[in-house]
């Protein structure tokens, strides 16, 4: 694994060496204040074998980024200095050019991941970052690295978990995000954290954060693609961790873009939904269910809606809902209890049968359903016979009889899957 020896003024940063010409980011702080800043930053970088343990951690997934990493370590740099901590600067990096290079030769220190991957960049560097706090941002200058106090200083007086910064309620440079990020995703996608896990946040993707260490090893993450912003917010929600956001400045980025704007909003949002199976099958299944007795019910009894009077075909429907929001929402009860998703269904039907339900009792709910729609399916059964197997007429409550043995089925089978996965 490579990594630099961190912590001396004497390093050449940010000097390229195929043309042996200064950086100009280096180059703007070599005179002034801008250049003790710098000086007095790299007097408190340290490396991996530091006995001396950093305040701040500041993490970089890094894939081919020498357009822009000089800039980001430049700037996180500055920041350094202004807090007046020890810190260390740390790429996790999986490129072919020469980012590591540079980082390096600024002070950094570069880990190599054994595995690709956003999420696990980050995770393989979380593993070896040693700061009491946890700065993370993309390394292609997008993000202000020089607003790390800010960051700091909002966690100190909020007394918070974490702090983002939001882009949607700072400012966005023209060119840095385009319109459909802006206007439709990014706001969509933290509309569903926001509803699904209580994030109470105005930009949930924003990357740039600090995080404390003891709520970071807390939320234990295990995600190794994009999807990882997401589940830290997802997590961080789920156990009511405090999040606050201060606005920040986007700006556009050096180098090619790697986000894929379809797939990865993709990965983002099934991460959500099969992590919140109360929403994505016990909210639904139980409206369906709901939505199915009720016409049933109006077309059994013969009741009328205005004018209309609900007949046969109704109560297919009603009973065809009933059916499939009783499945769905087996479903949810089966997610809740064999995936360990991030947020666990709380709504009462749910918890009720997670926590309570045995299998005797499923069984018996089951079997009684069953034994009511098959006594009236044999009287059927004995009057085509009495009838020479002439055809009879298809009632409403042959329909019900029915839906009875279909759902009375699915709950005794249900129930000993039920106590399988939950053993």
């Amino acid at each position: 694994m490579s990594t630099s020896d961190g912590g001396t003024s004497s390093r050449s940063a940010g000097v390229d060496s195929t043309s042996g010409s200064a950086d100009p980011v280096v180059a703007d702080r070599e005179s002034g204040t801008a250049g003790r800043e710098f000086h007095e930053a790299d007097e408190l970088l340290l490396g991996p074998d530091s006995d001396r343990a950093p305040t701040i951690s500041v993490v970089m997934p890094t894939l081919n980024e020498e357009e822009g990493v000089a800039e980001c370590i430049g700037r996180a740099k500055t920041a350094i200095a202004e807090l007046g901590v020890t810190a260390e600067i740390i790429l996790s990096d999986s490129s072919s050019d020469r980012t590591p290079e540079i980082g390096r030769e600024m002070g950094a220190i570069v880990y190599e991941p054994d595995r690709p991957g956003y999420g696990y960049a980050y995770r393989y560097a979380f593993d070896r970052a040693r700061g009491d706090y946890i700065v993370i941002g993309d390394a292609d200058t997008t993000y202000d690295f020089e607003a790390i106090p800010r960051l700091l200083d909002e966690l100190k007086e909020r007394d918070a978990d974490m702090v983002m910064g939001s882009r949607l309620e700072g400012e966005i440079k023209d060119g840095a995000m385009p319109a459909l990020h802006q206007y439709v995703g990014n706001p969509l996608l933290t509309k569903f954290l926001n509803v699904f896990y209580g994030a109470g946040v105005s930009d949930a993707h924003s990357g740039f954060r600090i995080i404390r260490r003891e709520c970071l090893d807390d939320l234990e993450l295990q995600t190794t693609g994009m999807e990882f912003a997401s589940e830290m917010i997802m997590e961080a929600g789920a156990q009511d961790k405090s999040i606050a956001e201060v606005p920040i400045t986007y700006h556009e980025r050096e180098g090619d873009a790697t986000l894929e704007s379809f797939k990865d909003g993709w990965r983002h949002v099934r991460f959500m939904l099969v992590n919140a199976p109360g929403y994505l099958f016990s909210v639904p299944g139980l409206l369906l269910s709901v939505v199915g007795l009720l016409v049933m019910g109006t077309a059994f009894t013969g009741a009328s809606i205005g004018d209309v009077t609900l007949g046969i075909h109704s109560m297919i429907a009603g009973s065809l809902l009933t059916i499939v929001g009783y499945q769905v929402s087996s479903l949810g009860v089966f997610a809740a209890v064999a995936s360990d998703p991030i947020q666990v269904p709380d709504d009462p039907i749910t918890t009720r049968i997670t926590q309570s339900l045995s299998l005797e009792n499923g069984a018996t709910i089951g079997l009684a359903l069953f034994a009511a729609g098959s006594a009236y399916a044999g009287w059927l059964v004995y009057r085509w016979y009495a009838n020479g197997f002439m055809t009879l007429e298809f009632t409403m409550s042959a329909l019900l009889a029915f839906t009875a043995i279909v759902i009375g089925l699915q709950t005794v089978f249900s129930s000993f899957f039920l106590s399988a996965v939950n053993r």
